[in-house]
């Protein structure tokens, strides 16, 4: 069975063939489980190499999950966490930071998914009143919802509003891969270098196998965080084939060869559809992600074929994402059918 590439989600993409020999390579002998092997205690020297000296990276199989855990370890239960109205936080995970953190969301409403520190400090309200929420935390997301890119001098704009106010800056890095490589930058220079204190880093995305990371930056936040992981439900008992995973992402700049290849087909795909007539990109193209307009037969006709999601159901803006095994022809294919069902519409 060979299903059809799509356009759908980098989640939808294959495992680098690197990650898969390195998790072939430590699946030999009987380790101590939970983390207590030499692999995962190797890994934690390449967070550091990446994310700075006093980084602490706690593994887990769940994009939500590492979000969840980043705002149980910030917040109390009377305290808040400000994010933009399209952040995975508020819209993709099912009310989890309400329900198992029990963190109440602020809600900053913006016009590309990305918050501004002025944005930020119009819901620092009420500080020190009893009878309202306190806000504690701000996540950002890079890159964001809408594939936008933070410049570093927004997000430290956002930690020095933070810093002011003695919040915590926690960055949704599902996609922090191709941002900083849509930015030419290293990832500590788009995390901690700018003021961010914790961080949920992205693998799944970006070429593994159900493996992401909370990059702790801030040593204050780690005090009893493995008791979290496990309360939470994170703490995998087979912990080295996560650590193999992020040992081949994060050595030989597996990570970036990887959202390179993403962004680049994103490029090419904007450029194959940009001047059909009919079709209308609605949002910059700055990683990943293609969003377009076009009519209703056309999107129908095209879903026949393509996996891929409708955005927005009332102006028939859709989502198109390219991954790390994206190629050119599968854009060129896609273009094309893109540019005959344009042309039937």
């Amino acid at each position: 069975m060979h299903p059809a590439r799509g356009f759908a989600s980098d989640n939808s993409a294959t495992i680098h063939p690197e990650v898969l020999a390195a998790i072939a390579r430590v699946n030999v002998g009987h380790v101590k489980g939970y983390g207590h092997d030499d692999w995962t205690r190797g890994v934690q020297e390449l967070f550091a190499e990446h994310f700075g000296a006093d980084a602490r990276a706690y593994l887990v199989w769940g994009g939500t999950a590492a979000n969840v855990l980043s705002l149980r370890a910030a917040c109390r239960p009377w305290e808040a966490a400000i994010c933009a109205q399209t952040a995975h936080l508020n819209v993709d995970e099912c009310g989890a930071p309400e329900a198992l953190a029990g963190v109440k969301l602020l809600i900053a409403h913006t016009e590309d998914g990305k918050l501004t520190a002025e944005r930020v400090e119009s819901l620092i309200e009420r500080v020190g009143d009893e009878h309202a929420v306190q806000p504690r935390l701000v996540s950002v997301s890079q890159c964001t919802e809408l594939g936008t890119i933070y410049t570093p001098r927004e997000v430290r704009a956002i930690a020095d509003v933070a810093r002011r106010q003695q919040m915590i800056l926690h960055m949704d890095g599902a996609r922090l891969s191709n941002a900083a490589a849509a930015l030419g930058l290293p990832l500590r220079s788009v995390s901690g270098d700018l003021g961010v204190d914790i961080l949920s880093f992205g693998g799944t995305k970006n070429g593994l196998l159900g493996a992401e990371a909370v990059v702790i930056l801030d040593p204050e936040l780690a005090d009893g965080f493995d008791y979290l992981r496990k309360q939470s439900l994170q703490l995998a008992s087979k912990m080295r084939f996560l650590a193999a995973q992020f040992q081949a992402l994060l050595a030989d700049e597996l990570w970036r060869r990887c959202a390179e290849n993403a962004n680049a087909m994103a490029a090419r795909l904007e450029k194959a559809v940009s001047h059909l007539p009919g079709l209308a990109i609605t949002r910059p193209v700055q990683t990943n992600a293609v969003f377009a307009t076009l009519p209703r037969a056309a999107i129908a006709a095209l879903q026949d074929r393509f996996s891929f999601y409708v955005w927005d159901e009332r102006i028939g803006e859709v989502r198109w994402m390219c991954s790390w095994d994206t190629t050119d022809e599968d854009v060129d294919e896609f273009a094309d059918a893109i540019e005959q069902e344009l042309r039937r519409s």
